[in-house]
């Protein structure tokens, strides 16, 4: 677990890197989902209580990645949580319905996530229950951006530069995980989820060979695996990969039944049964070398 931070992390506020004490491959590890460090002002204002907030977490997933270090790889995990902020959107992507007064011109207030109550800061939580009892005002958007968005993106881009000058690119692995059956605003409402889904946006965000790397890991392992339906990759994925250029970024989207009780939120025996495969997905990726982030 990554409970206490090693000697070798760096932590903040908004997020910790745990850094391997050596670098063996040009892998970064990131999970922008899994905080659960909740304000209390945060919770008074919402009409949800906190299990019902929690859903939008992708619970457990830090846990899961947790022994990347050990093998090599740096992992970045966000300590907010997902429904005060979601890192994985553009930075100002608001609805504007949900605030008292006017947004700035510069923020995008026409993309499907904010249609659909997913933007920036989320309107909604996963089930399609509305989070606050009022509106908010643009100056609180602004300060969970700059107190949480902005230093998460920034350590990532760290991480992202500095291995790119060692090994001459990187390949980003995004951390989710998704409940097991789509929810009433996903284009698969209602239908049972493959174990993993690898989003890639369509060969855009990483070279095939490394998708196909990861996927046939996954299959070997006896888990069912898709690629980018319901999910092709948010933000980070279609921001940071540019596999033209050996900058290769993969969403991995975990089945929560395989490892949790979805309605209380806690971990059941499939965890470290799931956790030793990931190792073993681990294992492969730490043997990643600089060679395979050239296109083609």
């Amino acid at each position: 677990m990554l409970e206490t931070p090693a000697p070798e992390t760096a932590t903040t506020a908004s997020h910790d890197v745990f850094a391997p004490a050596r670098r063996s491959a040009p892998v970064i590890l990131a999970s922008p989902h899994s905080g659960t460090d909740y304000p209390g002002d945060f919770v008074a204002a919402s009409k949800l209580d906190l299990l019902s907030l929690r859903r939008s977490e992708d619970s457990f997933v830090d846990e899961l990645f947790a022994n990347g270090p050990a093998h090599g790889l740096p992992l970045l995990r966000a300590r907010f949580p997902r429904a005060y902020i979601d890192p994985n959107r553009e930075p100002f992507e608001l609805d504007p319905a949900m605030f008292e007064d006017a947004l700035p011109e510069y923020a995008n207030t026409r993309s499907s996530r904010v249609a659909a109550g997913l933007g920036t800061i989320a309107r909604v939580v996963s089930s399609g229950q509305d989070i606050y009892a009022g509106k908010l005002k643009f100056a609180d958007a602004a300060e969970r951006i700059n107190r949480h968005y902005r230093p998460y993106h920034r350590s990532l881009r760290h991480l992202l530069a500095e291995t790119r000058k060692a090994f001459g690119g990187f390949f980003l692995i995004d951390c989710h995980s998704m409940p097991s059956i789509g929810g009433p605003y996903d284009p698969d409402a209602g239908r049972q989820r493959a174990d993993i889904i690898l989003g890639d946006c369509f060969g855009n965000a990483c070279g095939a060979h490394l998708a196909v790397l990861v996927s046939e890991c996954f299959a070997d392992m006896g888990y069912s695996v898709e690629r980018n339906r319901p999910f092709a990759g948010g933000f980070t994925t279609r921001h940071y990969g540019r596999p033209r250029e050996g900058l290769h970024a993969l969403q991995i989207e975990i089945n929560r039944g395989l490892y949790m009780d979805e309605d209380k939120i806690r971990p059941t025996d499939g965890l470290e049964t799931l956790k030793a495969d990931i190792d073993r997905l681990l294992t492969m990726l730490g043997g990643i070398r600089a060679a395979d982030l050239r296109p083609g």
